[in-house]
């Protein structure tokens, strides 16, 4: 029965829409970014994306630059409730309890904690603590902060530990926030070490996703993927009709 649920719910979820715009997923070794306004969604969409990789029996690290974490473990546990509502998914809750042993949180103060000592945690962990994590997720760093050296040892990280990582990035002040090719202006001095760089963006009564970069090449495309302004999950977005 379980593993039915966890069947059901991998294929099922829109998130294979994404693994097939982005060349099959992200992947090891690379560094993938969603960016956007404060407040849009991001946090959202990374819990949803270690959710759906803890379905499949994937351990993730979900790393928070936030002075509180107890939020994070709440939206897990919304996210799970909120897919539990769709038709077939009433199982979904029945197994949270057992694939969240597959994730961890761990928090740093940016300011506190230089790029370094950040990874030494996380690979003490990772080999050290026995936890073979494959996903790596980042959340709350100031990108007006990081210099390209800093995101570099985190591509060096991912490699050679075989992780595939993504970051949030809040974008701030005032319009226009991207260039021409619809990357932000807050990355442009470290889109050499972004493998995948994806928007989010307000149209009408949702947030739409916009794939910037895929795998190192620029993409400028809609996704076929939105984010529900109610539940915050992400969904499916509807087919264009042909006229």
């Amino acid at each position: 029965m379980t593993q039915t649920v966890k069947e059901e719910l991998v294929k099922r979820s829109p998130l294979r829409v994404l693994d097939k715009s982005i060349s099959g997923g992200l992947g090891k070794g690379r560094l993938g970014v969603l960016a956007s306004r404060k407040g849009v969604g991001k946090t959202a969409c990374l819990v949803h994306m270690a959710s759906d990789k803890l379905i499949q029996g994937k351990p993730v690290i979900h790393v928070s630059y936030s002075s509180r974490v107890d939020y994070i473990i709440k939206w897990y546990e919304d996210i799970f409730k909120e897919i539990a509502k769709k038709p077939r998914m009433k199982g979904a809750l029945a197994i949270y309890d057992e694939i969240i042993r597959n994730r961890v949180i761990m928090n740093f103060k940016q300011d506190g904690a230089r790029t370094e000592q950040v990874l030494r945690s996380l690979e003490a962990m990772i080999v050290h603590g026995n936890f073979p994590a494959e996903t790596l997720i980042v959340d709350g760093l100031d990108f007006a902060q990081v210099d390209p050296q800093d995101l570099g040892k985190f591509k060096e990280f991912a490699v050679r530990l075989g992780l595939e990582i993504w970051f949030s990035a809040s974008l701030k002040g005032d319009e226009p926030l991207f260039n021409e090719e619809g990357a932000p202006f807050l990355l442009e001095g470290l889109m050499g070490a972004i493998d995948v760089l994806i928007t989010l963006r307000h149209h009408t009564d949702h947030v739409h996703f916009n794939l910037v970069k895929d795998n190192g090449k620029p993409a400028p495309k809609v996704l076929g993927l939105k984010l529900d302004p109610t539940t915050l999950l992400i969904v499916r977005a509807p087919a264009r009709r042909s006229r």
